[in-house]
């Protein structure tokens, strides 16, 4: 577990763990979902894997990527704890006003560390990565709530990502027995 917080992966465990069949973004069908909103409307919660995120975040970061939508709550609290600038990064650019993909600050040439709650195959995640390195950030790290994939895979290894997780699924399925 990354935690430092014991008592977080239970918490987390009891508010979002779902049972039935789910079909992810990815289109794998799960027996187990992780509802994140759950955790992400309780300010307690969201607080308390916020303080864990801050931990994970690499020293250099210049501004963070909160992921529509669940990664944008997190990174807002993240930005309220460390004073770090937020972009609230699209799924993909308005057609419309600005046509921004990511909107805040400009990040050419900016460290920019991705904030996103769930990760099981990362495809969000590349397409925001591969996004925004065209536009000019560097992108290197993406800290997450919950990492689903398998244990010791990283999914996002063909775009140079590195991912850092409060918890992964192996940690919520120690807790719940």
């Amino acid at each position: 577990m990354t935690t430092t917080d014991t008592s977080l992966a239970a918490d987390i465990n009891a508010t979002c763990r779902l049972s039935g069949e789910f079909t992810l973004r990815s289109g794998q069908v799960s027996d187990t979902y992780f509802d994140k909103y759950l955790f992400e409307a309780d300010p307690l919660l969201l607080g308390r894997v916020a303080r864990e995120m801050v931990q994970l975040l690499p020293h250099d970061t210049d501004l963070l990527g909160g992921l529509e939508m669940g990664g944008i709550p997190i990174a807002t609290v993240v930005s309220a704890i460390t004073g770090t600038s937020t972009l609230f990064v699209r799924k993909e650019a308005k057609t419309y006003g600005t046509c921004k993909l990511a909107e805040g600050p400009s990040f050419e040439g900016k460290r920019v560390t991705l904030i996103e709650d769930v990760i099981t195959t990362g495809g969000a995640v590349r397409d925001a990565t591969r996004a925004l390195r065209a536009a000019g950030a560097i992108v290197d790290v993406v800290v997450c709530a919950i990492d689903r994939s398998p244990a010791g895979d990283n999914p996002l290894a063909d775009v140079g990502l590195e991912v850092r997780s409060v918890l992964t699924r192996a940690d919520l399925d120690a807790v719940a027995g």
